[in-house]
């Protein structure tokens, strides 16, 4: 070998970060990705040179990766635009600089942004090998080969070499500790996740391992519902088929490409991780992007490729600054549009995927004002409108859901700013058949983020006043009273509180007696004044825990039921000649205790403990009744 050059390594660290060899990545696997990368980026330098008419053009494109056990090497090699020694001294040696800048400005216009040949990404190879070969030759005509050697050290040397064809080879000496490298299933692993979509074909011992095809880069026009489905697939299997998918493409201004999904959750979902892929020139490069998107959309799943992200010096992270935020502007905007073109094109579709959608918009309007003028509109509840009630609702809603804006245009002119809502119709269902009863229209807001969603949307309309129908009520109901005597109903209703408060003995229970009408309608209700039950909801909320019964409630005795009706016939019978009046007494304060707890047990108000105690009440009291019959 004929030595042309003996020196060390420069590198210039007011022009660039020090290279700290084991510390700028944080894995080691990411050498490969690098290498490979140059590889390709040599390979587009090489064509577009070519066009230009400075250098051969050469046959298409490849990357070849060669495992050799034997001498523990790793070889990456590419028949890219090469290097001569001029270069290799430039772009190796001087780490200063990059190439991509130089060979940007000069074939500016010629084609793809390129990433840069040598630099930084080379000196990966360093966390794997304990001495890096570089075989090259430049395309250019008149030059000669080259072989750069180095040992990690800042010492080289740099001799005539022996390839005969232009292009590059880097072969790794794996360290001992490094030998897992040399493994097949390993770097085929490595060339699936970190280079699937480069657009050069990844060989493996002869072996093409890459797709190459990266379907965000088509034209949204030539990509068909399969093709997106089937990619959905390929990125996440066995997760079935994605609701919808938005398809990112703009070069201004910035460049960027994307096709992001809304999948099908089951479950919990995890809302600080995230599932999409953030590729940089088709080159993977993190799924950790919560820069760029943000909270309320990190369950989404997909691709985003951009050069123009700016990533730390190990391309492994983003680098917070005004372009990023005005990316993840771009991204949440285009998403809002994607939903209101579905919500007034496709409207049936629209509706029977809102159920997994809502998470995302209602998380995202409370999170992101903009991004909730979008979507206000969009928002739909589930409602308990009948079937007479449904010709009026719009041909843009399906089924039993509406928008809040047409959900008002049916509420009575007294009522149209009161808006009814139920968030568990089985713990609520004896109020919200009271007010079916009524020929009301409730929204069914059962979703868990509801119970911060509601307050929200009052807030945002200042003028509505939400009610959940389990509050307090009676100001708001036609009632049917049996009796047109004030006088007598007022007595009736006298008699009867006087009843429960002697039975309760409890100054924190408010008693109210109202004649409910209505198939459905329990004999008594647990009723909390709305903004109390807020608070004690959001306070359960926060503690991670189930929402318990203040102590400070309403209990709304029904006296039209056919039991308080029984009652009150049975407290009749009640006077002083009767031999039966302290058993009387005893019996009526157990079947208002045993009321008041139904109601309790009905709106999930009972301890474990009070659970045991009103199974061992139930039985005593029908045994006691059944005594009386006999």
């Amino acid at each position: 070998m004929v030595v042309l050059e003996q020196g060390q390594i420069q590198i210039h660290t007011e022009n660039i970060f020090p290279i700290i060899k084991k510390a700028v990545y944080s894995g080691h696997e990411v050498f490969l990705r690098e290498l490979v990368s140059n590889s390709v980026d040599a390979i587009n330098k090489r064509r577009m040179v070519a066009m230009a008419g400075d250098c051969q053009e050469g046959d298409s494109g490849k990357v070849r990766i060669r495992i050799d056990k034997e001498h523990k090497t790793l070889t990456i090699s590419d028949n890219g635009i090469g290097m001569t020694s001029e270069e290799v001294k430039k772009y190796i040696n001087q780490v200063a600089f990059s190439s991509a800048e130089e060979f940007l400005e000069k074939y500016k216009g010629e084609g793809d942004t390129i990433i840069g040949h040598f630099g930084l990404g080379f000196y990966s190879s360093f966390m794997v090998a304990k001495e890096v070969d570089v075989q090259t030759q430049s395309a250019k005509e008149g030059t000669e080969p080259v072989l750069w050697r180095c040992d990690g050290s800042p010492n080289f040397t740099l001799e005539v070499g022996d390839r005969k064809e232009a292009g590059t080879d880097v072969i790794l000496h794996l360290m001992e500790e490094e030998l897992e490298y040399l493994e097949t299933a390993r770097i085929r692993n490595l060339i699936t996740t970190y280079c699937d979509f480069m657009p050069v074909p990844v060989y493996l011992e002869d072996e093409i391992i890459n797709k190459q095809n990266a379907l965000w880069k088509k034209n949204p026009r030539d990509v068909t519902d399969a093709e997106y489905v089937e990619f959905y697939r390929s990125l996440y299997p066995f997760q079935g088929d994605p609701l919808l998918w938005i398809h990112l493409n703009t070069d201004y201004p910035y460049n960027l490409q994307g096709i992001l999904y809304f999948p099908r959750i089951t479950g919990r979902t995890d809302w600080d991780s995230g599932a999409i892929r953030l590729y940089c020139n088709q080159v993977f490069v993190s799924d950790s992007i919560k820069e760029i998107v943000p909270r309320y959309l990190l369950p989404l799943r997909g691709v985003i490729d951009s050069p123009d992200i700016p990533l730390n010096v190990s391309r492994s992270a983003l680098q917070t600054d005004r372009r990023v935020r005005s990316i993840s502007s771009f991204i949440v905007k285009k998403i809002g549009d994607q939903l209101k073109n579905l919500h007034n094109t496709q409207p049936k579709l629209y509706a029977e995927i809102w159920s997994a959608l809502a998470p995302f918009i209602k998380i995202g309007a409370m999170e992101d004002e903009k991004f909730a003028e979008q979507v206000i509109d969009l928002i739909l509840f589930r409602t308990t409108a009948k079937n007479e009630q449904r010709d009026k609702l719009t041909t843009q809603e399906n089924d039993n859901l509406t928008t809040l804006t047409n959900y008002r245009t049916r509420l009575d002119p007294a009522h149209k700013d009161r808006i009814l809502y139920c968030t568990d119709e089985i713990a609520q269902a004896g109020a919200l058949s009271l007010w079916k009863s009524q020929k009301a229209e409730v929204l069914l807001a059962d979703m868990l983020i509801d119970t911060q969603f509601i307050p929200w949307l009052e807030s945002r309309h200042s003028s509505l006043k939400f009610q959940r129908v389990d509050s307090e009520i009676a100001e708001n109901l036609q009632l049917d009273e049996e009796s047109t005597d004030e006088a007598d109903t007022a007595s009736i209703g006298e008699a009867l509180r006087t009843l429960f408060k002697a039975a309760l003995s409890n100054d924190n229970i408010n008693i109210q007696i109202q004649a409910l009408d209505g198939e459905d309608v329990p004999a008594a209700l647990i009723l909390l004044p709305e903004q109390m039950r807020r608070m004690n909801d959001m306070g359960a909320l926060m503690e991670q825990r189930l929402p318990s019964l203040p102590k400070n409630h309403v209990l709304m005795v029904n006296r039209k039921h056919t039991l308080i009706k029984a009652l009150q016939k049975l407290e009749k019978i009640n006077s002083p000649v009767s031999p039966d009046v302290n058993a009387n007494q005893e019996l009526i304060g157990d079947i208002c205790r045993h009321i008041y707890t139904m109601a309790r047990l009905a709106v999930g108000g009972l301890e474990p403990k009070e659970m045991v105690y009103f199974q061992q009440h139930s039985y005593n009291l029908i045994g006691s009744l059944i005594e009386k019959l006999i």
